[in-house]
């Protein structure tokens, strides 16, 4: 952070500003949603509540399980692998963020209960497309597939969210689905039906991720009405900022999402820095700050205390390396934003980013 600044003085005083200028503004239009679950009238928010007992967990993390040789829809962790990342990330974190429901989460809940593991997990269920369209937004084709795995995901997350009442205490329907840039983007309407179901058949707080830009979107505001909190990603080293700047960027740029979303809690579901880039695609051109694994300690250290500070949940991205993600190159960004190394061996942020 730049000598001088106070983050705590700011935030309150960007929230002021912005109310006034955002006083009597309209609300957005609501887009036309699908789905056979009709929206609860009148519309009563569950609480998200990352507590073990009397203590916030809110300084938290995103898991993804896979090893070397591991990815999703192929080989899968052992019980005995889950059950060494789940002691091992207990000693610094208390509530866990997954990004799907479907296979080796239910194993995962299973070890955390039979080992009485103190933590709490937001669960995901994935969403992908169901329909292949053009730039118009023509439906060219229908995605069988996509459809049948997507009620897998619901259907699985319902029945863990049901079974592991204890641990289980959100569920996030859908990742990145709505943003302009996302790879598997999703009709609103379609995600809505998914989350209204979830709504209506679990007892837990449900919500989706998505990024900073969405949710400044008219169509961003609508979903956040059929949420019960909002969960957004900002990664500052995405957006161009260097180092010094980034908790700074971070704090006014959740402060903003508070403000327009008045009537939600925002959660941060994904931040971090990572230890690796390479200087080509969008990583060369977006990423503007150095990169390293002192670089990712800072980082964490100062959001962390921030975090904490400010009683924001924050997951930070992500518990582990994943080799399986990005492109070929070994160096290549995606790989490299966890805490630990793929091998399990700590970073220096793993101390600072821990309780």
């Amino acid at each position: 952070m730049r000598s001088g600044f106070s983050l705590s003085l700011a935030v309150p005083l960007l929230l002021a500003l912005c109310a006034a200028a955002h006083a009597g503004s309209p609300r957005p239009a609501i887009p036309p949603t699908g789905g056979a679950f009709a929206r609860q009238a009148p519309f009563v928010t569950r609480p998200f509540l990352p507590f073990i007992g009397e203590r916030w967990v809110g300084n938290a993390i995103a898991y993804g399980p896979h090893r070397d040789g591991q990815y999703p829809g192929g080989p899968s962790p052992t019980r005995a692998q889950l059950r060494e990342d789940l002691h091992l990330m207990a000693r610094h974190w208390n509530l866990l963020r997954i990004y799907g429901s479907v296979g080796w989460p239910d194993t995962m809940l299973s070890v955390i209960r039979e080992d009485r593991i103190p933590l709490r997990v937001m669960l995901g269920t994935w969403v992908e497309p169901e329909q292949r369209r053009d730039s118009t937004g023509r439906v060219l084709e229908e995605l069988p597939r996509g459809k049948a795995a997507n009620r897998a995901e619901l259907e699985a997350a319902i029945r863990l969210a049901a079974k592991y009442p204890e641990i289980v205490i959100a569920l996030c329907v859908g990742n990145e689905t709505q943003v302009s840039w996302s790879a598997h983007r999703v009709p609103y309407g379609l995600l809505v039906g998914y989350v209204r179901e979830a709504r209506a058949r679990t007892k837990v707080p449900v919500t989706t991720a998505d990024d900073l830009d969405f949710w400044k979107e008219p169509a961003g505001h609508a979903l956040a009405e059929e949420l019960d909190f909002v969960v957004t990603h900002i990664h500052p080293l995405w957006r161009g900022q260097q180092l010094d700047d980034a908790v700074e960027y971070t704090g006014k740029a959740h402060a903003e999402l508070r403000l327009a979303h008045p009537g939600r809690t925002v959660v941060l579901g994904e931040t971090g820095w990572a230890t690796s880039k390479i200087a080509t695609g969008d990583q060369g051109k977006l990423m503007k700050g150095a990169v390293g694994e002192a670089e990712q300690a800072a980082f964490c250290s100062a959001f962390a205390a921030w975090a904490e500070r400010e009683r924001v949940v924050t997951f930070f991205f992500e518990a582990f390396d994943e080799n399986w993600k990005g492109g070929p190159d070994p160096g290549e960004v995606e790989k490299h934003w966890g805490f630990f190394r793929a091998d399990r061996t700590p970073k220096p942020a793993v101390p600072a980013a821990g309780r």
